[in-house]
């Protein structure tokens, strides 16, 4: 089992702190393999099995818990009497109303809350109004790369690691099975169902799935660019289907919000603002990209650009796109203190390349780090009057 480390450190940052630690992630990203990995921690320092309640809501074994009473009701009559108990809720927001039970639980004597979902509708409503304040977010995403190496436990060199990676993404279990493309596409259709038509139809309402592909295939094959909603709506549009840019917009909300895609901003870098057109989208596993554009030859540059952005996030960055006058930076990524800058390209050997990637940084009016990051295997750190040259493979498992 891989031990998810930085997920692992925040829940234990947060043990018995009077707020509830709410996990969320797209499907199968490992978020109650966490909980078991929690609460195993527990176990070994003491904690008590009769001071653990663990319901995972799409277990049928906890069905009859579907409705909120019901739910809190088990969990009250279970409360350990001398010492804390800690619930874990998993896929809470299969139970309608859940969020009071949460928080009439919150206001017990020592309950630690634990609960996760798969998508962004978890926080909204009335569980924001009501938890307004009390409770933390922690956002889980699929396999880094450097989890995904520790799992292959040393036998696999890291380029053909990286390979996999690319190919097959970095959902968690597919580290387990003997991968072929066969078993690949067969455990990623799954996952990709389930989150489009669950996730996604079902609860956005939405009758016309196909039109939700065409858009999904679109944002896929277009990772990396910059987008709007008119631009999808004229290139549906002009594929003899009709669909309005309000219902584009619509789509798009409810893909973010099953964390399939996330969206970058773009920010300018001399006004210090963020920009409302245009912006780009990334998908969440390289895998799932491949699965969808079976057909199409995937494009290395944008396909590491995507496994960059994540991995900014899972460093805690807060992650835009740059724009410095009419030139871009792939990534301004800021922790509250300062900005840094990042560039993504394949390769700059070729002299020219390597000056159109320096470029939009000799724009910067800042002095902020800079990186570029290729797949050109250099020995040591190259320094461009200050940009720094890094390994790919090097920065992803450092």
């Amino acid at each position: 089992m891989i031990q998810r480390e930085i997920y692992l450190k925040a829940l234990q940052e947060w043990r018995e702190k009077q707020v509830i630690k709410v996990v969320t992630g797209v499907r199968r990203c490992g978020k109650s393999t966490l909980f078991q990995q929690y609460i195993s921690s527990l176990l070994n320092e003491g904690v008590s099995k009769e001071q653990i309640i663990y319901i995972n809501l799409e277990d049928l074994s906890f069905e009859a818990l579907l409705n909120y009473r019901q739910l809190y009701s088990y969990i009250e009559t279970r409360l350990f009497p001398d010492g804390f108990t800690y619930i874990f809720l998993d896929e809470a927001q299969q139970c309608p109303g859940f969020e009071k039970a949460i928080d009439s639980l919150y206001i017990k004597d020592k309950v630690d809350l634990y609960i996760t979902g798969s998508n962004a509708n978890l926080l909204s409503g009335e569980l924001a109004t009501l938890l307004s304040g009390r409770y933390v977010l922690i956002e889980m995403l699929p396999l880094s790369f450097k989890e995904f190496v520790s799992a292959s436990g040393g036998t696999v060199p890291v380029r053909e690691c990286f390979n996999r990676y690319l190919r097959y993404g970095s959902f968690p279990y597919l580290t387990q099975l003997d991968l072929s493309d066969s078993t690949f596409r067969a455990y990623i259709e799954g996952i990709y169902s389930t989150i489009l038509i669950k996730d996604v139809a079902t609860r956005e309402g939405i009758v016309d799935v196909s039109l939700l592909e065409d858009i999904t295939r679109f944002l896929s094959s277009n990772i990396g660019s910059p987008i709007s909603a008119k631009r999808i709506s004229d290139a549906i549009n002009a594929s003899g289907r009709s669909i309005s840019v309000n219902t584009v917009d619509k789509y798009l909300k409810a893909l973010t919000e099953s964390y399939i895609f996330y969206k970058a901003e773009r920010f300018d870098v001399k006004g210090r603002n963020l920009l409302k057109t245009l912006s780009k989208y990334y998908i969440v596993d390289t895998g799932l990209r491949n699965f969808l554009l079976s057909n199409i030859s995937p494009d290395l540059g944008h396909q590491i650009e995507n496994i960059v952005y994540f991995e900014l996030l899972r460093r805690n960055y807060k992650v835009n796109v740059g724009k410095v006058d009419d030139k871009e930076v792939d990534f301004v990524a800021s922790d509250g203190k300062q900005f840094f800058y990042f560039q993504v390209a394949t390769t700059v050997l070729s002299e020219e390349t390597l000056k159109r990637e320096l470029q939009p940084f000799k724009a910067i009016p800042d002095n902020y780090p800079r990186v570029l990051l290729t797949l050109d295997d250099i020995p040591t750190d190259a320094n461009h009057n200050g940009i720094r040259q890094i390994y790919l493979l090097d920065w992803l498992l450092a």
